[in-house]
């Protein structure tokens, strides 16, 4: 082997080693980023807001020094769970599936237990305040997936926070359009915030 290329390797090796060590902690997304969890998290996988670039958030007056971006593929890698609601926009059963969302908090290294404040915000800025508490309790899932198919932006994706009303009586018997008040679809940012 030629010195420079053994050396040109050997340097190479150096290289990828260290960035290999800094990378599980910080594992940034693949493909596009679909959700954006922000305020008591981990690290963090990404750094602060960039208004010139990060423009919705930005117009949608949401701001971070550091968030943990979940890509499709991070967020189906996490244990899916299937729901059968009613759902409000045709009266129909339909099966979702995603994580939990409590699931999604805690591999953005937020602390499931505490008694933490959510807000969640769909991309048309419809937003929602509940309880860490309240999504833990009534099982809120992040569905990627509607009958089977993953979820359109569009439609009511790519990612819909939401629960099986049907399954709690006080949801149940309220009127159909009235169940589903504190599931945003198209949801993109989730912020954590202390209690």
């Amino acid at each position: 082997m030629k010195k420079r290329h053994f050396l040109a390797v050997a340097a190479t090796g150096a290289t990828l080693t260290s960035a290999a060590l800094a990378a599980p902690a910080r594992q940034r997304p693949v493909g596009p980023g679909l959700l954006t969890v922000t305020g008591a998290i981990g690290r963090g996988n990404r750094g602060p807001l960039d208004k010139a670039l990060d423009q919705m958030m930005a117009k949608q007056q949401i701001a971070f020094d550091k968030a943990h971006v979940f890509d499709f593929a991070a967020l189906t890698r996490l244990p899916a769970v299937t729901i059968h609601p009613t759902v409000e926009y045709d009266a129909k059963v339909h099966t979702l599936k995603g994580p939990l969302l409590s699931e999604v908090l805690q591999a953005a290294g937020v602390d499931v237990n505490s008694p933490a404040k959510l807000v969640l915000r769909a991309v048309d800025g419809y937003t929602v305040k509940l309880s860490l508490a309240q999504a833990r309790q009534q099982r809120f899932i992040v569905a990627t997936h509607l009958d089977g198919q993953p979820m359109a932006l569009g439609g009511l994706g790519p990612l819909w926070a939401v629960f099986d009303a049907d399954r709690y009586p006080d949801m149940a018997a309220k009127p159909l359009p009235e169940r589903f008040a504190q599931c945003p679809w198209g949801l993109y940012h989730l912020d954590v915030q202390p209690a």
